[in-house]
């Protein structure tokens, strides 16, 4: 039996609800379990819900940026007399992204259309968690400049490795040095190999020495900037519809298989006890071919669990911002078990990040001028 191909359109026909299951194994990620329970080490592994996130994120922004582009090469010219019919790549190269660069406003409606996005939650959610540590026990603000920083870009998290809401200011980071990369690849494609320098700059943070004493604590944000870059790599591919042929799924099997093998070893046996960023490389198979193969499931999953799973992906943003902080730690202080506290963190945050979504949501419209 012929296996159908496997469509690579649907990581962006399923987007939200793949970001609703991420936003579910992070909320399970962030739940404290102990060392020696049975189920620590796939507890650890929702951790790749980061990693989906930052995936799904770089190819949202490939397909932000290449709006109105082409998606197929335009014919070349034919050939003059004497010359072979075969283009080279650099020729084909030079005709598919012959469209000319963008403009100033281009570049300043895309920063603005993804900042408007995070901003609004971000600033009432960090002002509700700084403010009062400033006025109180100062654990985190020590100035009113510091407090400045941490409510604006969390600039604690860049200083010392405040992991509060570390993923905000990543994020932002990410954002704004994106379109160079996607300007870059989309004039000389060539450079789509920039995430293999990424994964070495990752070992180089590691254990070359005095990278390692100046950027070091900022592992867990350099050792997620390959996974974001390959989901804008592949955003292209999946823009453009292409396909797998149906034996590729055993390949993405195999490969799921042996990075999730290897992760729940070393985070059930060895945790503590390698650096997290080599895991991390591990997480960047998984996640590129957990994406797929749960694309395949999800084709078979009912209308109703569908929406339900793009209705977390939708709020996923205030989600994150709720769930640990202002859900999760005042639950656990009850020790209630890990299921319990999961599922009671999950059954308060979502109503309250659908809250804050509709708050916010006429600021951004605002922002936008919708």
């Amino acid at each position: 039996m012929k296996l159908p191909h496997i469509e690579l359109a649907d990581v962006s026909r399923y987007r939200g609800e793949l970001m609703g299951i991420a936003m579910i194994l992070i909320v399970l990620f962030h739940v404290p379990l102990g060392r020696g329970d049975a189920f620590f080490g796939l507890h650890r592994l929702g951790n790749v819900g980061v990693d989906m996130f930052l995936f799904l994120s770089g190819m949202g922004l490939w397909f932000a940026w290449m709006k109105g582009r082409p998606k197929e090469p335009i014919p070349l010219p034919s050939p003059r007399e004497g010359e072979l019919n075969t283009p080279s790549v650099v020729n084909v190269t030079a005709n598919v992204n012959q469209s000319p660069p963008p403009s100033g406003a281009r570049w300043g409606g895309f920063y603005l259309r993804r900042f408007a996005r995070i901003m609004p939650a971000w600033l009432i959610m960090a002002s509700l968690f700084y403010v009062p540590d400033y006025l109180g026990p100062q654990k985190y603000s020590q100035s009113l400049i510091d407090l400045i920083g941490d409510v604006t870009i969390n600039w604690d998290f860049w200083l010392h490795d405040e992991l509060t809401f570390w993923y905000i200011p990543a994020t932002m980071m990410l954002y704004l040095v994106a379109p160079f990369y996607m300007e870059l690849i989309r004039r000389w494609p060539m450079y789509r190999w920039l995430p293999v320098l990424m994964v070495m700059w990752c070992v180089a943070v590691q254990w070359v020495i005095p990278i390692h004493q100046a950027v070091g604590h900022l592992e867990i944000f350099w050792s997620r900037v390959p996974i974001f870059f390959i989901g804008v790599n592949m955003g292209e591919l999946i823009r453009r519809k292409d396909r797998l042929d149906g034996s590729a799924l055993w390949l993405l099997l195999l490969m799921f298989v042996a990075a999730f093998s290897a992760s729940l070893y070393l985070e059930q046996v060895r945790h503590g006890k390698f650096p997290l960023f080599a895991e991390r490389m591990i997480y960047i198979p998984l996640t590129v071919c957990g994406i797929l193969l749960i694309c395949q499931l999800l084709r078979r999953v009912p209308a109703r669990l569908l929406r339900a799973m793009a209705f977390v992906g939708t709020i996923s943003l205030e989600t994150y911002l709720i769930h640990v902080h202002f859900v999760m730690k005042p639950i656990a202080q009850y020790h209630l078990g890990y299921w319990p506290t999961c599922l009671l963190t999950i059954a308060i945050s979502l109503p309250l990040a659908w809250l804050l979504h509709k708050l916010t949501q006429p600021i951004i419209n605002l922002i936008l001028k919708k």
